[in-house]
Order: C-alpha cells, then sequence, then structure tokens
C-alpha cells in the first residue's frame, strides 16, 4: 500500500512539472505568433498544432507490452509495469509541454480526465468490496447463466465497475472447483461491458454523450432490442459451454456455509455505492450553476471527485471486516488499474487527436458503417469515451452540427434528416457509434477498465485466466466479432 502511493506521487509530480513546462513553452509559440513569424500548416517555429505519427510508438508499445509481458518476461512485468506505463507516459507528456502548441490543454485535460476515471474506479471498487455475496446454490448452467443476466441489468445501475466488483467474487466461489477460463471471459463480456450499454450510468462513453446533450434515457429506448438479443445470445454460447463442464470438484463443506439461498454481509457498504452515484451527476454540465473548482481554484478536479474520494476512504475505515476478508480484499487490482491506465491516458493523447483530425476532415466521406467499425474497433485497444467523443464530433460535422452545443446535440439524437440523398438520419449514426463504443470495449483486457480488475482478482484466486493475445485470438475473434457483424448487418449496414 505504502509503495503504491509514493508511485502515485511519483505520477503526479511529473504531472506537475511537466505542465508549467508546457505552459511556459505555448506562451514562447503565441509570442512567435504575435510577432509576425511565418506560420507553417502544422507548426509555429517548432511548436506543433498536431503530434507526429512517431509520437504513437509509446502507446504501441505499451500495448504490446501489456500484452507479451505476462507471457514471456512475468517477473520483469510484475515488478516493473509501473514504471514502465509512467516512463512511456513521461515521453510523451515531454513532447507535448515542449513542442505542441496546446500541450498544457492538452496533459491538464489529460490529467482532469485521469482524477475523475480513478476516483470513479477506486471508489466503487473500495466500497463494493465490503460487501460480501453468499450463495449457496452451487455453478451450474441456469444459475450461472441467471447470474450473468443480473449482473448485465445491474451494470445499467451501479455502473461495470460496480457490477464487476460486486458479482465477481461469488461469480467465482459458486464455481470454486470447475471454474475455466471462459466463466471469466464471459463475465467480461457481459457485466463488465455489454451489459452498461442500456444508461449513462452503466458505461463512461453514455455518460459522456449525457453531458454532451444526448436525453438520460435515449439510449435505453433506441438500444434495448440490440442490447437484449446480444445478451441472450452470449448467455446462451455460455450455458452450452458452461454444461460440457459437469460438476467439477465440489469444494468441501460447501452445502454448509449458508441455510439462505442468498447472504449479503457488509450491507451497509451499499450506502456508500449509492453516494458514488449520486455523486457521478454532480457536474455543472448536468446540473445549472453547480460550483466548478476546475474554474474556481484551478485544480484539475471537482467536487464529484472529492466526494468519491472522502466516500472510499470512509467505507474503507468502516467497512465490514469479516466481507473484506471473505472477499479477500486487498488493493493490488485497483493498482494495476492505476497504473496502466496512467500510460493508456498519456500515450493515448497523440492517437486520438489524430484520429479525431481524421475523422473531422473525412466525416463526409463516413458512412454509418464505416463510423460503427471504427468506433468499434478503436474502443477496444484505446479508451472508447474518448474515442466515442470524437467520432460523435465527426458525426455531427457530416450534418453541420456542433458537438459543443446541447440543443444540437439534443436534435443529433432525435434524428436530423441527412443532407445526402438516399442516406440516414443522424440517430442512427448516433445509435451506431454508441453501441459499438460499449460492445467492443469487451474485445480486449484494455477496452474497459473493470476488465483488468476482473482479471486481476481473478488471477489472485488462482484461476486459469487467458493472456492477452489467447483472450483475444480464442474468444474476442470468433465469439464477438461475428456476433458484432450481424448486428452491423442488421442494424447499421448503410
Amino acid at each position: 500500500m505504502k509503495y503504491f502511493w509514493l508511485r502515485s506521487l511519483f505520477f503526479f509530480v511529473i504531472a506537475f512539472v511537466v505542465i508549467p513546462l508546457g505552459f511556459n513553452a505555448s506562451l514562447f509559440a503565441s509570442e512567435v505568433v504575435a510577432a509576425g513569424h511565418p506560420v507553417a500548416d502544422h507548426a509555429v517555429e517548432g511548436v506543433l498544432h498536431l503530434p507526429p505519427i512517431w509520437m504513437v510508438i509509446p502507446f504501441v508499445i505499451l500495448l504490446l507490452m501489456i500484452a507479451t509481458g505476462p507471457l514471456f518476461y512475468h517477473h520483469f512485468w510484475e515488478h516493473h509495469y509501473p514504471k514502465v506505463a509512467v516512463g512511456l507516459g513521461a515521453i510523451v507528456a515531454v513532447f507535448y509541454g515542449f513542442f505542441m502548441d496546446h500541450g498544457t490543454h492538452a496533459l491538464l485535460h489529460t490529467l482532469e480526465e485521469y482524477i475523475s476515471f480513478i476516483a470513479l474506479i477506486a471508489s466503487l471498487f473500495i466500497a463494493s468490496g465490503g460487501i460480501l455475496i453468499k450463495i449457496a446454490s452451487r455453478g451450474r448452467p441456469l444459475v450461472n447463466g441467471g447470474l450473468l443476466f443480473f449482473g448485465a441489468i445491474l451494470a445499467d445501475i451501479i455502473g461495470t465497475t460496480g457490477a464487476s466488483m460486486l458479482l465477481i467474487r461469488p461469480y467465482m466461489r459458486i464455481n470454486e472447483g470447475r471454474l475455466k477460463p471462459f466463466h471469466i471471459v464471459f463475465f467480461i463480456f457481459l457485466v463488465s461491458n455489454i451489459g452498461g450499454g442500456l444508461t449513462p450510468i452503466g458505461d463512461p462513453p453514455l455518460f459522456l454523450g449525457f453531458l454532451k446533450g444526448v436525453p438520460f434515457f435515449w439510449i435505453l429506448t433506441e438500444i434495448w432490442h440490440i442490447w437484449l438479443v446480444t445478451v441472450v445470445v452470449l448467455i446462451g454460447v455460455f450455458m452450452v459451454l458452461d454444461a460440457r463442464v459437469g460438476k467439477g470438484t465440489v469444494p468441501e463443506g460447501f452445502e454448509q456455509q449458508t441455510g439462505r439461498v442468498l447472504e449479503i454481509q457488509g450491507a451497509r457498504s451499499f450506502f456508500f455505492l449509492a453516494i458514488i452515484i449520486v455523486a457521478v451527476f454532480l457536474d455543472p454540465a448536468v446540473i445549472a450553476g453547480f460550483p466548478s473548482l476546475q474554474q474556481m481554484l484551478h485544480v484539475p478536479f471537482g467536487i464529484r471527485e472529492v466526494i468519491m474520494f472522502a466516500v472510499a476512504f470512509a467505507a474503507y475505515k468502516t467497512a465490514d471486516q469479516e466481507a473484506m476478508k471473505g472477499n479477500e480484499f486487498n488493493f493490488e487490482p485497483i493498482k494495476e488499474v492505476a497504473f496502466l491506465f496512467i500510460g493508456i491516458f498519456a500515450t493515448m493523447i497523440p492517437a486520438l487527436e489524430l484520429i479525431g483530425a481524421y475523422a473531422e476532415s473525412h466525416a463526409v466521406e463516413f458512412s454509418v458503417s464505416r463510423f460503427y467499425w471504427l468506433t468499434g474497433s478503436l474502443s477496444g485497444v484505446l479508451d472508447n469515451a474518448p474515442t466515442y467523443l470524437n467520432f460523435l464530433a465527426g458525426s455531427m460535422g457530416k450534418f453541420g452540427s456542433d458537438i459543443g452545443s446541447v440543443e444540437a446535440v439534443r436534435s443529433f439524437a432525435a434524428g436530423i434528416p441527412s443532407p445526402v440523398a438516399a442516406d440516414v438520419p443522424s440517430d442512427v449514426y448516433l445509435l451506431a457509434i454508441s453501441v459499438a463504443a460499449v460492445f467492443f470495449g469487451a474485445m480486449t483486457y484494455i477496452g474497459n477498465a473493470p476488465n483488468f480488475m476482473v482479471k486481476n482478482i481473478a488471477e489472485q484466486a488462482d484461476v486459469d485466466v487467458p493472456g492477452f493475445v489467447e483472450y483475444v485470438y480464442k474468444y474476442s475473434l470468433p465469439i464477438l466479432i461475428p456476433l458484432f457483424a450481424v448486428i452491423w448487418f442488421v442494424f447499421f449496414n448503410f
């Protein structure tokens, strides 16, 4: 625990040293422009507007190391992944601080997103860790299928992170002695990703869309049939695989765990979960006139994040110790997510900017099909929230709308007729982008933060969990891609 906070402090020292450097570089660039020096297409006296393509290399290296580290150099990766993630992120941060004309803004914006991200993830992780759910029934296809369906619905109420952390341990417990890699994979598919596709609470891209102006219940009314068919098909495939496992080895004394079918210990932690969910909406974009610490104090976090960190501390200090012990709670899963996503958030800045520029300049040429597949494929390896925003902005540009206007976003969701003959209205584009951003997050372990947390918790329980590459070629490609292709063919083949 001590080293976790020391390393976190190291990252923030880097961030707050680089940011002033970025400010100086940006100030220098503005002085050059004011002095009347010539301006190139993409540079002002060495200060760039768009990053060079080679600045994507740190992100590619990090992605490759996440995929290969646990397989080929496990000892090194286990002990040094925080240094690797922070080091690669620092390369991009220093480049932006010195050479990008908007470096200060980009770094501050990314830091603000990261703090918001880790506040939500950590608070949900800690609060749910104090809730021990005991299910007397032994794991079998019908029970597991019902639990996964319940988890998919719960993900829309308390988010994919909250649902994943609440259910992964009891899910593994009732299947002890018969757990296979596919059990963890389908849990990630359904509870950690696709399940959260019905509400803005469920998954970050949808929440960002809500903040921009997409009506809260729009996604539910538009996607429920796609969501339901996808969830049912995946549970059906899972139950076929699960039936082949058989009863497995029943743990000694399993039936004597509890006299009731369901028992919950540490229920008071649900109170903390409720506070966290309410805090999600404490944003000036949701509540008009709500105070913004960013504007008042010029800090990269708001009241929402302060509340979430405070709740995380209170939840940990007041948690039912027996429940924490029963969950085998420790900070390793959140530590891994915190450090790896430091690197991911920082190194993906150039990739997102290049993608955003490409989407903006080529939006007119993009069909619904292209928006669907590009949003989806990139959401599997990049943070799906900014990917969603980039392609939403691009699709709105195609219709002559501005993502910065709440009314324009609402009109876009309501359906603007296309300016191109025989094209579909705007709401189809929004639906394609929304579905792809959420569903394709299940394609890799880095597609969504709960994926990594579930993987880590399962590994600590000595469960056989597929590696990064195995997860993709053995499960994502043969199971998800055909299903997503059918969704495209039926709903977005335009």
